[in-house]
């Protein structure tokens, strides 16, 4: 996947994971209240998060199209493996203008 992020975000990771995560990772994020979908890590100056860590970096989802205007600057949202939350990404900055709920960029 060769796109632009959608999203820059502080990722924190709560010690669920019993491995650190490398870049590149691809878990499920909860976007809306009833909405998984995937995305791409890339963290800034690491190659890799421990369970228990925190890092800034940046999302590509797929398929932004289909949750359009629906993330803030300051949301947050779960970083999960299957039903598993194993950390939450806030947001910092939006680069999608899609994703953006209109009235609180």
């Amino acid at each position: 996947m060769n796109r632009t992020p959608d999203v820059e975000v502080i990722f924190e990771f709560n010690g669920t994971r019993m491995n650190p995560v490398a870049d590149g990772y691809r878990p499920a994020h909860l976007i809306t209240d009833n909405y998984l979908t995937t995305g791409i890590h890339h963290y800034y100056q690491v190659n890799a998060v421990p369970p228990n860590g925190t890092a800034k970096g940046t999302i590509t989802f797929l398929s932004p199209e289909a949750y359009s205007h629906c993330l803030w600057i300051g949301k947050k949202i779960n970083i999960q493996e299957g039903a598993r939350v194993v950390g939450y990404a806030t947001i910092t900055k939006i680069f999608n203008p899609l994703l953006c709920l209109e009235g609180r960029a």
